[in-house]
C-alpha cells in the first residue's frame, strides 16, 4: 500500500509534476467504513466487550427503529432530530449573517482588527461550558440560551476564516486591479472576496462541526427534545444502544451537510488552487 503510495505515476493534463494526494479517495473511505463495520460486528459477537460498553449493531438498529416508531424520552426520533437541526442550523445562519462581513471588515480594516480581534481571541479557546453559565443568567433557559451559545460557538472560526482569506488575497492582483482604473470598493468586492471565498467555505464547515459539538452543550439545561437530550438521557440509565444510535444520527447529519458544502464549494469556487 505504501510503495503504491508513493510510486511515480503520469503527471494529470496541465500540471508539470502532479499535485500530491491527487485522485480520488472513496473507493478508500469505503472500505474503511466496510472494516469499522465488520469488527464491530465481530467483537460484539464474539463477547470481547460486553454490550453495556458496546451494543451490537442489531441492537442499536433495533433501538432505531424504536425509538422512529414510539420515541424516546417523550418525542420520537424525528421530533428530536428536527429540533435539534432548527438550534443548529439557525446559529449557524445567524453566524453567517454576522461573522462572515465581520471577519472581511477584520481583514481590510485595521479598526475593525482593531475593535473585534481582542475580544474574538479572548472568548474562541473558552469551552461552551465555561460561558454556559453567564448565557443562562443573561437569557434565561428558554430557546434563545440555546440558539445563543450554538452561535457563539460557530461565531469565532467563521470570522477568523473569513479574516485569513482577505489576508491572503495576493498583492499583485491588487495592485493590477488599481493599476487597470478599479476603485476601492470594486478591488473588495471583484478581487479580495473572490480569493477569500475558499477560506471562508474552510471556516462554514469548521463552525458547522463546531456547532454539532456544542448542541449537547446547549441541550444540557432545561430540554425535553433533541438529539443531544436523548443521549445525555440515555447515559443516565446506562442505555448505551441509545447513546450510539443519537451519535450516529448527529454524525450522519453533519457529515452530509459536509459533503453538501463541498459541492457547493467546488460548484461556486472552480477557480480555486488555480489563482
Amino acid at each position: 500500500m505504501f510503495s503504491r503510495m508513493f510510486a511515480k505515476r503520469s503527471a494529470q493534463p496541465g500540471e508539470a509534476f502532479g499535485a500530491p494526494g491527487q485522485g480520488s479517495a472513496s473507493t478508500i473511505a469505503t472500505v474503511t467504513v466496510v472494516v469499522v463495520l465488520a469488527l464491530w460486528f465481530v467483537v460484539t459477537a464474539t463477547g470481547m466487550v460486553k454490550p453495556l460498553f458496546l451494543p451490537s449493531p442489531k441492537a442499536v438498529f433495533d433501538k432505531f427503529i424504536l425509538a422512529v416508531n414510539e420515541g424516546f424520552g417523550g418525542s420520537t426520533l424525528l421530533e428530536h432530530t428536527t429540533t435539534s437541526l432548527a438550534r443548529v442550523f439557525g446559529a449557524f445562519a445567524l453566524a453567517c449573517a454576522l461573522a462572515i462581513p465581520i471577519g472581511i471588515l477584520m481583514g481590510v480594516s485595521r479598526f475593525a482588527r482593531g475593535i473585534f480581534d481582542p475580544l474574538i481571541e479572548f472568548y474562541r479557546p473558552l469551552p461552551p461550558l465555561a460561558y454556559l453559565p453567564l448565557v443562562i443568567i443573561w437569557f434565561g433557559i428558554g430557546e434563545f440560551s440555546k440558539v445563543y451559545l450554538i452561535f457563539l460557538a460557530i461565531f469565532a472560526p467563521m470570522a477568523i476564516a473569513a479574516r485569513a482569506g482577505v489576508r491572503s488575497v495576493s498583492i499583485e492582483q491588487i495592485h493590477a486591479a488599481y493599476s487597470m482604473g478599479a476603485t476601492r470598493l470594486q478591488v473588495i468586492r471583484h478581487v479580495i472576496l473572490k480569493a477569500a471565498i475558499p477560506e471562508i467555505f474552510t471556516g462554514m464547515r469548521i463552525g458547522i462541526g463546531v456547532g454539532w459539538t456544542t448542541l449537547v452543550a446547549g441541550e444540557m439545561v432545561a430540554s425535553t427534545r433533541g438529539l443531544g437530550y436523548m443521549v445525555l438521557s440515555a447515559s443516565e440509565f446506562l442505555a448505551s444502544d441509545v447513546v450510539i444510535m443519537g451519535i450516529i444520527v448527529i454524525g450522519f447529519f453533519a457529515f452530509a451537510f459536509d459533503l453538501l458544502m463541498r459541492y457547493l464549494e467546488n460548484a461556486l469556487v472552480p477557480w480555486k488552487g488555480k489563482v
